[in-house]
């Protein structure tokens, strides 16, 4: 293994690991932290993906030092540390003490943090987070349940998080092409910097930042960061192997992004759709077998979803608190995961990373095959021989995601 990545939630390691495969590498996605070696000797690039977004600052640090231990072991000569590309954090992390941390170990004194991801809209310039044309906190991002980005300056929001300085690469420094990037990264660790925030704008600007980060034992950023990894491994870009999988597919909707409440309202004025309240499963009036049984009835492609708009998710949060509201709906959508495999699902969509970490802990996935990309951002994933997933981030994917993510998996594109 050349290249060992850790990535903080699950949509977004699936996301990177797509990146990857379609660099050329050979990619496995780790659900969670292997218990023993690596199970495949050709493997050029691991995945480990963790659930540590939201979790307490401790936690995750640790996590992802114990993921950081089990790469090194498998042989990887640089790390990535993924996390979403619109810099999902609160002003205490988790984004700054983990890259802290992993820093320390590795003993990495210039670490790019580049969440930028054109292919999805996500652009940085001159420190500042856009997506589209909105910066991040005009984006909806601001609403977010979780992490509101109310802050579009990556620097001044993750400054609070690090112990160390904050540096800046602007993109005229950027667009001068690599050895102008080594040279400014260099020159903002003579400075005192040790997190840089880099401008990227294009995916040529990955590209390019790829280059120069060739002998960094550390990056982190969005996937799009890895644009320019395999080519540094000896690799070059190539098709993604798939076989569909037959049978049948449902789809399951936690996110409550502006992009997935649009995907909800195209799927439901054609498919059987049913909402699940949030105070409806924390005060136990609606049950995962519920949920469950009345999508193994429907026809077609069923969608069970909780995606309400910021104010109801807010009236909810008040009322019983976030942390209670989150787990009682990712208890949920494991439960009913767990349920749909159980009664013949083979096929099984989600959106919103941590309804997709949930489904994956519920169904005890440990590892899975990287596809096709559905939409950027976006792998088919191979799951188990019997069981095809595609797990998207809240904001990514057309508005047509779920049927067109159904008929990849199927393998009729």
């Amino acid at each position: 293994m050349k290249l060992g990545c850790i990535g903080d939630d699950f949509t977004g390691s699936s996301d990177l690991a797509n990146t990857l495969a379609k660099g050329g590498m050979r990619v496995v996605q780790y659900c969670g932290i292997p218990e023993g070696p690596a199970a495949a000797a050709d493997v050029e690039a691991g995945v480990i993906a963790l659930k540590t977004r939201s979790i307490p600052v401790a936690e995750a640090v640790r996590q992802s030092l114990a993921a950081l231990d089990w790469l090194r072991a498998q042989g990887c000569t640089q790390i990535l540390f993924k996390y979403c590309s619109t810099f999902d954090s609160t002003p205490e992390g988790n984004i700054g003490p983990v890259a802290d941390a992993l820093a320390e170990a590795l003993g990495a004194h210039k670490v790019i943090v580049c969440p930028a991801f054109p292919g999805t809209g996500r652009s940085i310039y001159q420190g500042h987070l856009f997506v589209a044309d909105r910066l991040l906190s005009e984006s909806g991002m601001q609403n977010h349940p979780l992490t509101p980005m109310t802050d579009p300056d990556i620097r001044r929001w993750l400054a609070p998080q690090t112990r160390h300085s904050v540096g800046h690469v602007p993109a005229a420094e950027v667009f001068a092409g690599p050895d102008r990037i080594a040279a400014a990264l260099d020159a903002q660790h003579a400075q005192g910097h040790r997190l840089i925030v880099v401008d990227a704008l294009r995916d040529a600007d990955l590209v390019a930042i790829g280059r120069a980060a060739a002998d960094l034992p550390l990056i982190t950023g969005g996937s799009g960061i890895a644009l320019g990894l395999p080519a540094n491994f000896g690799c070059t870009p190539a098709p993604v192997p798939w076989l569909g999988q037959p049978g049948r597919g449902a789809v399951l909707s936690g996110s409550c992004s502006t992009a997935t409440r649009a995907q909800v309202a195209r799927h439901a004025a054609r498919h059987p759709a049913r909402e699940i309240a949030a105070a409806d499963v924390i005060e136990g009036r609606l049950t995962a077998a519920e949920i469950a049984e009345w999508l193994l009835a429907q026809p077609g492609l069923p969608l069970a979803y909780s995606s309400a708009d910021p104010a109801e998710v807010a009236r909810v949060q008040d009322r019983f608190g976030r942390d209670r509201a989150a787990a009682a709906l990712e208890d949920m959508f494991a439960e009913i995961a767990r349920r749909l495999v159980a009664g013949g699902i083979t096929r099984l969509i989600t959106a919103g990373g941590e309804t997709s970490g949930a489904v994956v802990e519920g169904l005890a996935l440990d590892a899975l095959g990287i596809g096709p990309e559905i939409d950027p951002g976006v792998p088919a994933l191979r799951a188990r021989s019997d069981l095809a997933v595609a797990l998207k981030s809240g904001n990514f994917g057309g508005e047509d995601f779920f049927e067109k993510a159904d008929r990849m998996l199927a393998g009729t594109p």
